[in-house]
């Protein structure tokens, strides 16, 4: 059985804008009760009191008994208006509830037996299609929440309203089909890439760049020099003599090299 909340509300004799305006500025909130057979009553419940049952955010579904000059009257709260500024209550209607009589609700839905589900086991989660199920109750005997059961439920399999234990009276508002409230989903993966090292210069094991010449390499020492270029004396590199002239073929200097200008 749902808990049902007290809340004291006061007869409200003037109607009108200016009157529920001037109901406002007092710290009052303006209401009516209606329905169950009876004629409207214009009320109004002190603001803070209010205020901290609609901040619950499960006010529109909780039943409330309302005291009013003595009398108690069992209500739901059906349609809260709230400003459009502040987020505050500015008005409130109060259903009625005759006994024996329905009224429709919103259900919260939980669940159990998530320790003997094998898709849970393997790392499924519970996707939750319905977190309430709309549900005809009859007004004495409203559930506080339906439980479904998810015993046995592998990776993929749902679980239907049909699977769920109503109270006595209770039925389900949507009756043509069998709707979904749950599945196992499978689980989420995350895999983490690991960065690629830096490849290192094809062809030449521990080679260094040549200063001066973009994308140049020059061998590691020890290496074998290219096709067709003269290794220096030590086994270094090609000679290239910066400033010097050429030998001539067979070792001698061309003639007059290194003579002053020949006298007449």
């Amino acid at each position: 059985m749902r808990e049902t909340l007290e809340l004291k509300v006061e007869p409200r004799s003037k109607l009108g804008k200016g009157a529920s305006y001037q109901t406002r500025k007092s710290g009052l909130i303006p209401g009516i009760i209606y329905g169950g057979g009876s004629d409207p009553e214009p009320v109004q419940v002190d603001e803070r009191t209010f205020g901290r049952l609609h901040s619950t955010g499960a006010l529109m579904q909780t039943l409330v008994m309302l005291e009013l000059s003595g009398k108690k009257t069992r209500v739901l709260p059906r349609a809260i208006q709230l400003d459009p500024v502040t987020d505050r209550p500015v008005h409130v209607d109060f259903l009625r509830l005759k006994p024996g009589g329905r009224v429709t609700l919103d259900i919260p839905v939980r669940f159990r037996g998530h320790e003997n589900s094998p898709g849970l086991k393997l790392g499924g989660v519970v996707n939750v299609v319905r977190h309430e199920v709309a549900l005809m109750c009859p007004v004495d005997d409203i559930p506080e929440y339906i439980e479904g059961d998810l015993s046995g439920l592998e990776i993929g399999d749902s679980l239907h309203i049909s699977a769920f234990t109503l109270p006595p009276g209770v039925k389900p508002m949507i009756r043509e089909r069998d709707f979904t409230v749950a599945t196992v989903a499978p689980p989420t993966t995350y895999i983490e890439e690991t960065p690629v090292a830096a490849a290192a210069v094809e062809g030449v094991e521990g080679a260094v760049p040549v200063e001066g010449e973009e994308g140049a390499v020059a061998a590691a020492p020890g290496a074998a020099p290219a096709p067709g270029a003269a290794a220096a004396p030590g086994g270094k590199g090609p000679a290239a003599a910066a400033g010097k002239a050429p030998a001539a073929a067979g070792g001698k200097a061309p003639a007059g090299a290194g003579k002053g200008p020949e006298k007449k």
